[in-house]
């Protein structure tokens, strides 16, 4: 999985009151991450309801997330790329 750079503070959040636990959405970063992790299960011929089983989730959570109408918790993002396979890293951004 490639890394994605992100400046301190060029990320705005928005606030989503309508879930139940303080959630913050990332408006264009988070569609980038999931729209790879939807390729990368695309390309494994996973579909969501094997993937929802991998990680005792349900096909419908998954296609929320896969149609950007949940943002995933951190927990549920890293499940599903373990479960493909891959792995999460944070890489200092080289400077130039």
């Amino acid at each position: 999985m490639e890394a994605v750079e992100i400046e301190k503070g060029s990320i705005p959040l928005t606030g989503r009151p309508e879930m139940a636990a303080p959630t913050f959405y990332v408006p264009d970063s988070d569609t980038e991450l999931i729209g790879r992790l939807v390729e990368i299960r695309k390309n494994e011929n996973i579909s969501q309801s094997e993937l929802a089983k991998m990680i005792g989730s349900k096909q419908q959570a998954i296609s929320r997330l896969e149609k950007n109408e949940h943002s995933p918790s951190l927990k549920l993002f890293y499940s599903m790329v373990d479960a493909l396979g891959y792995e999460l890293q944070i890489v200092k951004k080289q400077e130039i």
